[in-house]
């Protein structure tokens, strides 16, 4: 295993140097937090496929594909599905806002009374995200270094709360790129033929295993109806997926470079339910489906070569840990800290250099944070879903309808904002944490509340309005011009 952690041990350690080389650029607040909203095309594709294929969408999807076989891939796809429509039809106007966050244009587009309260939730959203992939480092250098569990989380969530602190948006930028083609060599070009020649071709697959492994149907209607509800719809509203689209220079990137992560998304969906489906003839009697991907590295792959996909495990974890940590630390400072103590900024202007410090200071907070409730959780699948239950029951509607709908108000924003949040949680008392009811009903009842208490109250101020569709036309907050990236 030399060369395998000679492999790892250079990965991790470039990891750190992009961190101290992104610090040296980040020297303002659209630096730190946007990567100064100047990425080009191959960057902006390669950073936005890296942070929405995490380690759930890696270890995970094998493990799928291991219990069921090529419709396992069907969680995945969701979230290709997503980044497609996101980019399609959203992206664009979303980049064109100059903000930094979901509840600045919340504010811009309602008024400036809906941003705590969304702030709070997209906070325990993006805060549970960071949490849960910082939790699977557990599992990677188990399989890498018999380690123990907390020093395991401790070791991997301290490189990325250290690289992230030190150069915000710009390091994890620079390292997601890195990750970005680590995934790509290690598992697209890798670990699937491997696989697929070691379990004796596709004909010896089909002949070894039920027909059900070669539905695309076979993981069930519901469930894929629920996939499209909590990760389709979570790809469009979430802080950590705008905060990237920020980053675009322009609104063409963020559409193109959008569809073409989206595209690679789908072919990285189908090529994880290959690799578990191959495992399951391998290894039929694993005792966790979830083992399908670390069991298949250590025992099939040559030297040096298993050292590669599994720093493509590492990087899958570390590019969604990394951009759930600055979207957390981001919310928690410029939607709640700031907001609280009254110095509320949303015009996307130019801000004091001093406004680094402090968010790299939220960043190393809410780091050390993260680390520490990872350690003491055990359930990641509860906490995931929890996560993404208040996302899309509470934020969805407020935030496509006032994307889409010109009659939406700030009351029935906050209304459907608080009345799909609490229904979430009370339904997850009632049905059970993982039941699909919650997100079903949440999502039913923050519509009816965002419609029947905006056409109640009286419209948007017009004045609002028209300075909404100056943002979205892209006029009204421009910052300091600087060379694009990429």
């Amino acid at each position: 295993m030399a060369v395998d952690y000679t492999v790892i041990v250079v990965y991790l350690a470039g990891m750190l140097a992009m961190g101290w080389w992104g610090m040296r650029r980040a020297r303002s607040k659209a630096e730190f937090l946007v990567a100064g909203r100047r990425l080009g095309p191959w960057m902006y594709s390669g950073t936005m496929a890296a942070i929405v294929l995490g380690g759930a969408s890696t270890i995970g999807g094998v493990g799928l594909g291991y219990q069921y076989g090529l419709s396992g891939a069907w969680m995945v796809l969701t979230i290709g599905l997503g980044l497609l429509a996101l980019s399609v039809f959203f992206s664009a106007r979303i980049a064109r806002l100059k903000v930094y966050t979901v509840s600045e244009m919340l504010d811009l587009r309602y008024g400036g009374r809906a941003g705590v309260i969304s702030g709070v939730v997209m906070w325990a959203y993006t805060l549970m995200l960071a949490v849960t992939s910082t939790i699977a480092y557990a599992t990677i250098f188990d399989v890498l270094f018999d380690m123990n569990r907390t020093l395991a989380i401790v070791l991997g969530g301290s490189i990325v709360v250290a690289y992230s602190t030190l150069g915000g948006m710009w390091s994890i930028t620079l390292t997601d790129m890195v990750q970005f083609v680590v995934k790509t060599v290690g598992v697209l070009l890798l670990l699937l033929p491997i696989a697929v020649v070691k379990a004796g071709g596709f004909g010896e697959m089909r002949a070894k295993l039920p027909t059900e492994y070669f539905d695309p149907l076979g993981i069930g209607g519901e469930t894929i109806f629920t996939y499209v509800l909590i990760y389709t719809f979570g790809m469009l509203i979430g802080q950590d997926i705008w905060q990237r689209v920020f980053t675009a220079r322009s609104d063409k990137v963020a559409r193109y470079g959008g569809t073409v992560a989206g595209t690679y998304c789908l072919v990285y969906a189908i090529a994880g339910a290959v690799i578990g489906t191959a495992a399951k003839v391998m290894y039929p009697k694993l005792p966790s489906a979830d083992a399908a991907f670390a069991t298949i590295v250590k025992d099939e792959l040559p030297m040096g070569v298993r050292g590669l996909v599994l720093a493509a495990a590492l990087a899958a974890v570390m590019s969604t840990s990394s951009g759930a940590l600055i979207a957390c630390a981001t919310v928690a400072n410029n939607d709640i800290w700031s907001r609280l103590r009254g110095a509320v900024r949303s015009d996307g202007g130019d801000e004091p250099h001093d406004e680094v410090k402090g968010n790299r200071a939220f960043i190393l907070i809410m780091g050390v944070g993260v680390i520490l409730i990872a350690i003491a959780l055990n359930d990641v699948v509860e906490a995931l879903t929890v996560a993404y239950n208040l996302l899309v029951g509470g934020l969805l509607v407020p935030i496509l309808g006032g994307l889409l709908w010109r009659r939406g108000t700030a009351p029935g924003a906050l209304a459907a904002v608080a009345a799909g949040g609490l229904s979430v949680i009370g339904l997850m008392w009632g049905y059970g944490i993982l039941a699909n009811q919650p997100v079903y009903y949440g999502l039913l009842t923050s519509l009816a509340v965002y419609v029947t208490v905006s056409l109640a109250t009286r419209p948007t101020d017009p004045a609002v309005l028209a300075a909404w569709r100056e943002r979205l036309a892209g006029r009204g907050a421009e910052e300091s011009p600087a060379p694009a990236t990429g």
